[in-house]
């Protein structure tokens, strides 16, 4: 591509392309809920441009939502450190505090974000829950009233009489012993119902502890027994009491009443707005996919469905859109469950809905996916013509490296080598302008091994040499041990002459399908024809030990058969 290997002011505007994509990244995984790889995203986007703010801010609440406040806070300082004033920065940096249970210092910062954007309810409600969590620890500070009135002799008296006694004889310590405290029994702070809905299904231990304390035949003062089953029935209550402060602290009751009456109000808006109820089911359908729970989705995906397609488009705007992505998510969860029948069924619903609307990014997606239901499949070659019409839609470098990749492993499968080395070679550069090691990595070896496979061993050793370097680079050990072994092999084919004279038989043999370049934007694809060969184990990759294993396994069968 031209442009891509010229001044400084290139170089760092790729650089900043890779920061822009590290970050959406990151975004995305917040969007559905995948906290610690957004965190592992945006910590690489921060090592190319570091003490980015926006990124630290979300950073630090990724990390709050792992529980982990220290290093939000520290994330949060960061993030201020060149602008004191920096809103966002300013609210996280009070929540992570809040959550340290460092109530006044997260006061004073909910004050100073408020000063500056009094508008933001986000501010107002940090200081209320501030305040009133300080409360709850130490009292209102009205309440508290010292006076020095009424008659105070009895202090003086008794300043006396000690100091007397210091005048006095020696006495041993512990000669005289004073009377055994009876322990107090532990008191609620705040109405019972108020305690039922802080402690919610531990409330009912804490009544059955309170009726055993009652019950003087139990818990009296009779015998060893009866006064160690009252101090046991204490230390429950205490430990109760002491939850329920907790969560009041937490989780004040204005809120809890807030998230009431919000369930309350969702469940009537699923039948007041029905296209708010649908936009959320689709998020909560994502997130169950990214979860790995597909039956669960499927279930949700079929229920949404069957609702929108009793809906005219006037009472749901953008009906044929929603209906194109419930069919996708129907056919990936069809797909992971390997019933590819079904899968296939719904993933061509997708794309015929997409082409009779007119809808360019839900068709790029609909053939993305078939093409890797074929490959599960086994049909390679409907793979390749489904992702080559995709090409054109492709929308970054990094997605071209994946499609162009992908076509060349069904060429390597159909045996059409000088196809499968071709495309290589065009993923590798689109890897390349990406700057993805890794794909880089996956290119290059794809267009060694075709390499190997067309006899054309020179080319293949310096294909496989540059792929240990990269290797090498990532410190990925396993590509390199098996990288390692096919080079060795390949260096023994060209001291033994083999190779590089089978070239012309080889061209004639082969189909040539030209590949059209394009460009865009990647996402992981678990069925990828590399997910059907089993793991990224690079020796199982070549065609070698696939034959030797492919051997074994057919001898297995038949000794199982003749059994």
């Amino acid at each position: 591509m031209p442009g891509r290997h010229g001044d400084g002011d290139s170089q760092n505007a790729g650089e900043a392309g890779t920061f822009e994509t590290l970050r959406d990244e990151g975004e995305y995984f917040v969007h559905v809920k995948q906290f610690q790889k957004a965190i592992e995203s945006f910590t690489k986007a921060l090592e190319m441009s570091t003490g980015d703010k926006n990124c630290l801010v979300t950073r630090s609440k990724c990390w709050l939502q792992l529980g982990n406040a220290e290093n939000a806070l520290t994330d949060a300082e960061e993030a201020l450190r060149e602008d004191k004033d920096f809103i966002r920065g300013l609210y996280q940096k009070a929540e992570a505090l809040y959550q340290l249970g460092d109530f006044e210092t997260a006061l004073v910062f909910f004050h100073r974000g408020h000063k500056l954007r009094p508008e933001l309810q986000e501010l107002r409600m940090g200081i209320q829950k501030s305040e009133e969590a300080i409360n709850n620890s130490i009292g209102v500070p009205e309440s508290v009233k010292l006076q020095a009135s009424g008659d105070l002799s009895y202090f003086f008296k008794h300043e006396e009489s000690k100091a007397k006694q210091s005048k006095g004889t020696y006495q041993k310590p512990g000669a005289k012993k004073e009377a055994k405290k009876e322990r107090e029994r532990p008191k609620s702070g705040g109405d019972s119902k108020t305690i039922k809905q802080l402690l919610g299904e531990l409330y009912g231990d804490k009544e059955y502890l309170e009726k055993l304390m009652k019950d003087k035949s139990l818990t009296g003062e009779k015998s060893p027994m009866e006064r160690d089953i009252k101090h046991k029935v204490y230390d429950g209550l205490e430990y109760l009491n002491s939850r329920a402060d907790f969560w009041r602290q937490q989780k004040p009751m204005y809120a809890r009443k807030r998230d009431k009456e919000k369930s309350r109000r969702s469940a009537k808006q699923q039948s007041r707005d029905p296209r708010s109820y649908i936009l959320r089911s689709l998020d909560e359908i994502e997130e169950d996919q990214s979860e790995g729970k597909y039956e669960q989705s499927l279930k949700k995906a079929q229920k949404v469905l069957k609702q929108v397609e009793g809906m005219s488009s006037d009472e749901l705007q953008n009906r044929a859109e929603i209906m194109a992505t419930l069919y996708s998510s129907i056919g990936n969860a069809y797909l992971e469950m390997n019933n590819f029948n079904r899968s296939m069924e719904y993933h061509e619903r997708d794309l015929e809905l997409s082409r009779e609307h007119d809808l360019e990014d839900a068709k790029s997606r609909a053939l993305d996916n078939l093409g890797r239901v074929y490959a599960r499949k086994g049909s390679f070659q409907k793979a390749i013509d489904v992702w080559c019409e995709k090409i054109p839609m492709s929308k970054s470098p990094l997605e071209s490296a994946w499609l162009f990749h992908e076509i060349g492993r069904c060429h390597l499968e159909l045996n059409q080598y000088v196809d499968a080395r071709d495309n290589g070679r065009k993923a590798l550069e689109a890897a390349k302008e990406a700057e993805d090691d890794t794909w880089k990595l996956h290119a290059s070896v794809l267009v060694a091994q075709s390499e190997v496979k067309n006899g054309e061993l020179q080319a293949a050793a310096s294909s496989f040499e540059e792929s240990l370097q990269i290797a090498k680079d990532l410190e990925d050990n396993v590509a390199e041990q098996a990288i390692k072994k096919a080079l060795d092999e390949v260096n023994g084919k060209i001291v033994r002459g083999e190779g590089d004279d089978e070239d012309e038989d080889t061209d004639k043999k082969t189909e040539q399908r030209p590949g059209t370049a394009g460009s865009a934007k990647i996402e992981s694809r678990p069925g990828s024809t590399e997910e059907t060969k089993g793991d990224n184990n690079y020796a199982d990759d070549f065609e070698e030990e696939k034959e030797e294993q492919k051997t074994e396994e057919t001898k297995e069968k038949e000794q199982e058969v003749a059994e």
